[in-house]
């Protein structure tokens, strides 16, 4: 699904991503984890195209997008739904998915866009909120809404922001089961994510960044395990 091969990014002398290179496989579920200023965020935005990187290359689904534009790689299947929740706020809830929608891939007529919408909206527990003005929605109802516009866009392969943040424990495990839908429903997810439960509880295969550079692939188990990770992420004690 997605092939990443020595991707690198520089900010001045930071080396913010170094040389990572790893798979996704169609039909997984993908954490990438590791302590604050690893490259995370960096490396997301290099797979979403928001930075060109200096170095390495990309693929989706077999085709190099390594300099295609954040647009080009929603056309291609790729979607994505930030940490930082910014819906259309005086918009309801159907017509801010409208817009992932009409947007998400060029030409698509309305029917059909008004189709999809009503997918999602059963998809992800949003159909009674459809006609709810975006602010009026609670915090958990806002991290429904941007996964649910990022879907609408119908990825192949959603990446997620630490979308988990600020939610209560009950709240992230009724995300963590959403996101278990949309695998089920035929996309494949890379998600970052400080929660370890949350980790644990989703990801098929975890890859850890510590300095920019990917010090550790595997199962949760396998990675929580390795020494050096529970030294730079998850501590001694872990």
């Amino acid at each position: 699904m997605l092939k990443l091969n020595r991707l690198t990014k520089r900010f001045g002398g930071l080396v913010a991503v170094n040389e990572v290179s790893f798979e996704v496989r169609q039909g997984e579920i993908f954490a990438v984890i590791g302590p604050n200023g690893a490259g995370k965020s960096t490396l997301l935005n290099l797979i979403s195209g928001l930075f060109a990187p200096d170095l390495g290359t990309l693929e989706l689904l077999g085709k190099d997008l390594t300099q295609s534009p954040p647009e080009v790689r929603a056309w291609h299947g790729l979607g994505r739904a930030f940490q930082i929740v910014q819906p259309f706020a005086e918009m309801s809830v159907r017509e801010n998915l409208l817009v992932g929608a009409l947007f998400g891939k060029p030409g698509t007529p309305m029917a059909k866009a008004k189709a999809v919408v009503e997918e999602v909206l059963e998809l992800t527990g949003l159909a009674p909120k459809a006609d709810t003005p975006a602010h009026e929605l609670t915090l958990l109802e806002d991290k429904r809404l941007e996964l649910a516009r990022a879907l609408c866009t119908q990825p192949r392969l959603l990446l997620l922001d630490e979308v988990m943040a600020g939610l209560r424990p009950a709240e992230a495990m009724e995300a963590v089961e959403l996101v278990k839908k949309i695998r089920a429903s035929g996309v494949t997810v890379l998600f970052i994510e400080h929660l370890m439960p949350v980790v644990r509880a989703l990801a098929d295969r975890v890859v850890v960044m510590d300095y920019g550079q990917v010090i550790a692939e595997g199962t949760y188990a396998e990675v929580a395990a390795n020494p050096r990770v529970r030294e730079a992420y998850l501590g001694r004690s872990a």
